[in-house]
């Protein structure tokens, strides 16, 4: 079984960052790196 890349936490977060949130306060929120989204 294959390993999924992301967690489903940080495809919300990135659901989220395409909706106009800032990217800075979604990687405090859900605890991810800037980065990943």
């Amino acid at each position: 079984m294959k390993r999924a890349r992301f967690t489903e936490e940080q495809i919300f977060a990135v659901k989220e960052h395409e909706g106009g949130a800032q990217t800075a306060d979604l990687a405090r929120k859900h605890g991810i790196s800037e980065a990943t989204i």
